[in-house]
């Protein structure tokens, strides 16, 4: 059994959901079992539906009127392309119609209120996988498969963290199976909303953004899948984003440990989270291009492949390089904690850690927008200190990014860190501040964000990755 995703970009207009149908078909006929089906919204709904909520509450109550007629439009423009049934057709534009009703009362309400808290984004941004679904459904039927949307609402159940929520893996698993495994004994092809999930008494709750591989991933776990199969918009994994490196390649293999190292570190292609709920039973995990499904794409497995030794090179920009120094840091036990503790409460994460072997300074990265709160709440905690002397201030410098260098075959192998700093050198490139694990799998580089695209090309170069 196989679970399906296709991403926003494969369901972005009528004829692109008509091949997505054609493609669960020839799954269904080719490997002779049902498949289940993730789907995100169309491209640029979920955008849209948080501005027509986040409008609403800013005391506009024309703009989600016109979003909400614009979705419309949209929506029965792709059913009139792949719905053949005019009946059919019918009776999916009037539920479409009433789901868009609902939108509009939801937004008036919040309107009303002048107030959006995330439980009420979360019911608003989910909506667009609900209409997408529905649409895909039907096309599937128009192609004589037995298709059934399932809202998952009624299967991943996660906690109350709405806007990023956390699946709880027991009950989703129980819930998953009771609802999708009779159908798929019956030969009904499930077609579920990505993103979105409900709390144990099914209040609505979304997994964060482009989290709809995270769904799939979840389903495939809870139904061991023998795999899962992320449909997107490019030929699999690429050793760098293409936008930056035009001669960036698909890679055939890439382990667990590595894609996750990439997709924290800013690739586009999965959703950080996607690989965790697999890699504990070691369920492989395809990246194929809905518009080529030719191309055999990119097998995500447990089993690092040695060659080539980086995997790919990407970068998260956007940044701030936020330091702690003072000679009364050196020796003291405990000040790393109090720091990362203070940064916690601020409610920001750390992407990055260095700290000088004097241990006269730490430096951390975070998102620049979490930098205000980030340094006020260090500088609260040691304030003591920094009226001492012991602490000479808390600084920090905005514009930064960092350049990841991923790959299981650095492990162990002289020369790699050299070669990297060779090749930012030869560009003029300034490294602030560099960091890497302990399992050798990434290399990061903190750099001024004017100089990102020229790095990750300096790199991509220095290892040939345009070779393989």
């Amino acid at each position: 059994m196989i679970v399906m995703k296709f991403g926003g970009t494969s369901v972005g207009t009528g004829e692109r959901i008509a091949n997505v149908a054609r493609i669960t078909a020839d799954v269904f006929e080719r490997r002779n079992a049902t498949p289940v089906v993730v789907v995100s919204a169309m491209s640029g709904v979920t955008d849209a539906l948080r501005r027509a909520a986040t409008t609403a509450a800013a005391g506009d109550q024309v703009t989600f009127r016109l979003i909400r007629d614009e979705l419309q439009q949209r929506h029965e423009q792709a059913i009139a392309t792949c719905v053949a049934d005019a009946e059919h057709a019918r009776a999916l534009r009037a539920e479409i119609e009433s789901l868009l009703n609902w939108l509009e009362t939801l937004c008036q309400s919040i309107y009303t209120l002048g107030e959006l808290t995330l439980r009420g984004m979360d019911v608003v941004s989910g909506l667009g996988e609900r209409l997408s679904a529905r649409i895909a459904s039907a096309a599937m039927r128009s192609l004589g498969l037995k298709a059934q949307t399932i809202e998952a609402t009624e299967i991943i159940v996660t906690d109350r963290k709405f806007g990023s929520a956390t699946p709880l893996f027991v009950e989703t698993q129980e819930r998953v199976r009771r609802r999708i495994v009779p159908l798929l004994e019956d030969g009904i092809v499930p077609v579920v909303t990505g993103f979105i999930g409900a709390t144990v008494d099914g209040v609505p709750t979304t997994l964060g953004r482009g989290s709809s591989d995270f769904s799939a991933t979840i389903l495939g776990a809870a139904l061991d899948a023998e795999e899962v199969w992320i449909w997107t918009d490019v030929d699999g994994v690429m050793t760098a984003d293409p936008r930056i490196v035009p001669d960036a390649r698909t890679l055939p293999a890439i382990s667990y440990a590595e894609v996750a190292e990439l997709s924290y570190f800013g690739a586009k292609v999965l959703h950080p989270s996607t690989i965790q709920p697999v890699s504990a039973k070691n369920i492989p995990v395809r990246v194929l291009n809905s518009f080529h499904p030719q191309h055999p794409g990119t097998l995500i497995t447990n089993e690092a492949v040695p060659e080539p030794l980086i995997k790919g090179i990407t970068a998260i920009r956007d940044l701030s390089l936020v330091t702690i120094a003072g000679p009364g840091m050196q020796g003291v036990p405990g000040v790393a904690g109090r720091a990362f503790s203070a940064v916690a409460r601020s409610g920001a994460s750390i992407l990055m850690i260095t700290q000088s072997s004097s241990e006269q300074s730490i430096c951390f990265v975070v998102r620049t927008v979490d930098r205000p709160a980030v340094v006020q709440s260090v500088e609260a905690e040691f304030a003591l200190e920094i009226m001492r002397g012991d602490i000479n201030a808390v600084t920090s410098q905005d514009e930064t990014a960092i350049i990841a260098v991923v790959g299981a075959g650095m492990r162990g192998k002289p020369g790699i860190a050299s070669q990297v700093f060779g090749a930012m050198a030869e560009k003029g490139i300034n490294i602030l501040s560099i960091a890497q694990g302990s399992s050798e799998y990434n290399l990061s580089l903190v750099v001024a964000h004017t100089d990102v695209d020229d790095g990750v090309r300096a790199i991509h170069r220095q290892f040939r990755l345009d070779a393989i």
